[in-house]
């Protein structure tokens, strides 16, 4: 069972979580995409992260619920133009401020609550690894898509590339 505390940090200090992304975001050199962007837009569009994953954390993972979120945050960003590294390393960084609040600001006064932090950090471990499972399918759809539609690309050049089978399935 997770913290009950822990699961309302992440809903209440949902900004402050996006704030603490923001900064990471920023003193990394690699994101030019999303360094490029203002901090409001940013926090704004870290925020859905933290109540999902207290969502996953209190009812239990919810792949289509995960996979519904991520997959549109990928085809969103394919469409705004971000690589798709630079959109998997910022995922990166989410998890980071929340494995980060975990082990300073989670209060690990006893064994009992080290080992429960540890259930969680791998809990949130998870989330964010299928979270970024389901990213590249979107970012991949949205781009098998975009090259189909816009690029005429041949559908058997498209299979030769793009060998997974999508979230949802071609519109």
């Amino acid at each position: 069972m997770v913290d009950q505390v822990f699961i309302d940090t992440l809903n209440l200090r949902a900004r402050d979580f996006a704030v603490r992304w923001k900064d990471k975001i920023r003193r990394s050199s690699q994101l030019k995409n999303y360094n490029a962007l203002a901090d409001d837009p940013l926090i704004e569009g870290d925020m859905p992260f933290y109540p999902l994953l207290a969502r996953t954390l209190d009812r239990g993972l919810d792949r289509t619920l995960v996979g519904e979120f991520f997959v549109k945050l990928g085809k969103t960003r394919m469409a705004d133009g971000f690589p798709i590294s630079e959109v998997i390393y910022a995922v990166n960084l989410a998890e980071q401020v929340v494995i980060e609040y975990i082990m300073t600001d989670f209060v690990l006064d006893s064994t009992v609550r080290m080992y429960q932090a540890m259930g969680i950090v791998t809990k949130v471990s998870e989330f964010f690894l299928l979270g970024c499972f389901y990213l590249t399918k979107g970012f991949l759809e949205a781009t098998y898509t975009r090259m189909s539609r816009n690029d005429a690309v041949s559908e058997e050049l498209l299979k030769k590339y793009f060998r997974d089978d999508f979230f949802f399935k071609k519109d």
